[in-house]
Parts: C-alpha cells; structure tokens; sequence
C-alpha cells in the first residue's frame, strides 16, 4: 500500500488493521481542518 512517495507496510492482525483505520481517521480530520483554515 502506497501513500504518495512514502511505503506503508500493512501489518497482519488486528493491530495493523486499527492502526491503518486510526490513520485514516487522523488524515481526514486533518484535512478537514487545513480546508477549514484556508476557506476562512
């Protein structure tokens, strides 16, 4: 799995799954918030 230049390494189990769900969270909130200030 790629994410722009960077190689993220899917991990097995359910640890590596909740951590690429709390990534997935984490980048959308702070997108969000960067569209949030530059739309101000």
């Amino acid at each position: 799995m790629r994410i722009g230049n960077t190689q993220v390494r899917v991990l097995g189990g359910p640890l590596g799954c909740l951590g690429m769900i709390a990534v997935s969270i984490l980048l959308s909130i702070g997108l969000t918030v960067l569209l949030n200030l530059l739309l101000r």
